[in-house]
């Protein structure tokens, strides 16, 4: 994973320092050494995260982030604090000013990367949800919500997982004035016994669990469908880095350490809770937009229209990921075979089972639709041509090697798909030609023999 990291300080040791760790991670690095310049930069640049000292002459760092974070055009920019201070008050102060984490020096090396590849990851998604509601915004007038910091806390709902009966108590204490439900789970048959899990606003996770892996616990909610895009905070023991990593790689979102510090405690709760009820609010938004005209009637998957948007907005220049996109386009083989065998109905309960097939084997960032008659497309952010072959092989095989049911037949009819492939570069760098690029790969793959898949190196060959 690539990103723009931001490094704020002004120490040039500190700089170089923080530079060198990130580029030997592959991070591309900008550097500010004052407040004042690393508004210019973040106005400009619009970085993926800032790293960002506490102690500056004339801005500080808290004012930077409130800067910041008072912005709606960079208030979705995670920020990490970093100081030689190592007071709770301070990291409260920095998650208050809007901060996202706090990192004391010297910094070590897998804290570090680990929260930043976890900021990174959010940010991302975050983009992308962005992306497509302002996507629906062009068929709908209506005003939103632009940002999260006028998210509201009513009705949230926090499980805690522990079986320290005194620290549990202690934890709901530090909480019962800042979320209206706090429910306890105790794992006491080894497993969550908790049920309606998909109704949590965060999941706050003991990693000393007597009776259960807290890590294993946290790995299976993120896997649930449900509880994927729910927040997990987690409680770690002081410079247990390889559990830190660990949780981080899992999806893990937060961390606090013990001994835990009640107001901490409180802001990084509600820090979570706000990203959390943003994204929620912008999935909502969205799937509203998508009601207006912009679904295909017999997939229910976007339109031509809708992606034609989309592109256009993956392509403008507010949005800095579209060099690392790419593009799926399949056709079903031999469709017409199917209409004139078994009728039109029968061929839209095709249509209906390939587009299903498709969405379960896609990831929520993807964006699918259909392009027209049996033509598709898959538009996918922040991948390579490696992972995207990969994408189009298992779409192909998944298509193929499961017969498809339909009325018109007593037995299940084998649909065989092609899958184009084009990547974003310096070369395919507007819509037009990725889905050009795409459209060759697809026509190749048919020339060939069809049920198959064609990216760029069938161009070689």
């Amino acid at each position: 994973m690539t990103a723009r990291v931001l490094v704020v300080d002004d120490v040039l040791h500190n700089v170089k320092l923080l530079e060198a760790k990130l580029r030997s991670e592959y991070f591309d690095v900008l550097t500010a050494m004052n407040g004042i310049d690393a508004l210019e930069i973040i106005e400009k640049d619009q970085p993926d995260i800032i790293l960002l000292d506490v102690m500056m002459p004339g801005m500080d760092g808290f004012e930077v982030c409130r800067h910041v974070k008072s912005n709606p055009s960079t208030e979705h920019i995670p920020i990490i604090m970093v100081t030689a201070l190592d007071q709770p008050k301070d990291r409260v102060m920095g998650l208050e000013a809007g901060a996202d984490d706090f990192l004391t020096k010297p910094i070590q090396d897998l804290p570090l990367f680990a929260r930043v590849k976890s900021l990174v990851r959010l940010k991302f998604l975050m983009d992308e949800l962005r992306i497509r509601n302002s996507t629906g915004k062009a068929f709908s007038d209506e005003a939103g919500l632009e940002n999260s910091s006028n998210i509201k806390f009513d009705d949230a709902k926090v499980l805690l997982v522990e079986d320290y009966d005194r620290v549990a108590k202690r934890i709901i204490g530090y909480l019962e004035n800042t979320v209206d439900t706090i429910d306890l789970d105790d794992v006491s048959t080894g497993s969550l016994s908790t049920e309606n899990l998909g109704d949590y606003d965060l999941f706050v996770i003991s990693l000393s669990l007597k009776e259960a892996d807290g890590l294993r616990l946290s790995s299976s909610i993120r896997s649930n469908e449900l509880t994927r895009h729910t927040p997990i905070l987690v409680i770690i023991d002081e410079g247990d880095n390889n559990i830190l990593i660990q949780a981080m790689d899992l999806g893990v979102t937060d961390y606090v350490t013990r001994p835990i510090d009640g107001n901490e405690l409180v802001a990084r709760v509600k820090s979570q809770i706000r990203h959390k009820r943003f994204a929620d609010y912008l999935r909502g938004k969205m799937k509203k937009n998508m009601e207006m005209a912009v679904t295909d009637a017999v997939t229910n998957l976007y339109n031509r229209h809708f992606l034609d948007t989309h592109l256009d907005n993956i392509f403008s220049a507010e949005n800095e990921k579209q060099s690392h996109a790419s593009l799926l386009m399949l056709d079903i083989d031999h469709f017409k075979i199917v209409n004139d065998t078994y009728g039109h109905a029968s061929g839209d309960e095709v249509l209906e089972e390939f587009s299903k097939r498709i969405s379960s084997n896609i990831r929520s960032i993807d964006l699918a639709a259909r392009y027209g008659g049996e033509e598709f497309v898959v538009v996918m952010p922040e991948t390579d041509a490696e992972f995207a072959l990969f994408v189009a092989e298992r779409l192909r095989r998944t298509i193929s090697n499961e017969p498809f049911i339909i009325s018109g037949s007593e037995e299940p009819i084998k649909i065989e798909v092609s899958i184009g492939v084009s990547i974003m570069s310096d070369e395919c760098n507007t819509k037009e030609k990725l889905l050009s690029e795409a459209d060759k790969g697809l026509y190749k793959a048919k020339e060939t023999g069809r049920n198959k898949v064609c990216g760029i190196s069938c161009f070689d060959e």
